[in-house]
């Protein structure tokens, strides 16, 4: 079985998380420092071919009342470019919440602000991934 990778993609920093090989449970594994699309796509690639994943999995952050603003914009473009230049299956899911998620998580385990601003992607990069394991593994 292959594995899956969730990406939390940012204009900064684009967040990672891969699957356990049973695609049960999702990891963080770090971020990408976003440099240019070509840097970005090289460095998901790689990580493709790392981890063997047969799926990305990538945050689509729509506005609360699910209509699509500039974010979302910005992903589905960033989407659209990774599909043309990696040959892997890309599914998009509502983010919405996880980084709230996310923050809400540092807060209860009392880390600090500029901890929590460097970690956040990751752990928003393995909600968005842990929600679509939990949702296809039912």
């Amino acid at each position: 079985m292959q594995r899956i990778l969730g990406l939390d993609f940012g204009e900064k920093r684009i967040g990672v998380a891969v699957s356990d090989a049973l695609n049960i449970i999702a990891q963080s594994v770090g971020t990408i420092e976003r440099k240019g699309i070509k840097s970005d796509l090289k460095k998901i690639q790689e990580l493709v071919r790392e981890y063997n994943a047969g799926m990305l999995i990538v945050g689509l952050p729509l506005n609360m009342n699910g209509t699509k603003g500039r974010s979302a914009n910005l992903a589905i473009d960033f989407v659209s470019k990774v599909k043309k230049e990696i040959q892997i299956e890309v599914k998009m899911v509502d983010e919405r919440l996880t980084t709230r998620q996310g923050e809400r998580i540092f807060l209860e385990a009392d880390v600090s602000r500029e901890k929590r601003k460097k970690n956040i992607d990751k752990i928003a990069a393995q909600l968005i991934l842990q929600n679509y394991l939990d949702l296809h593994n039912m």
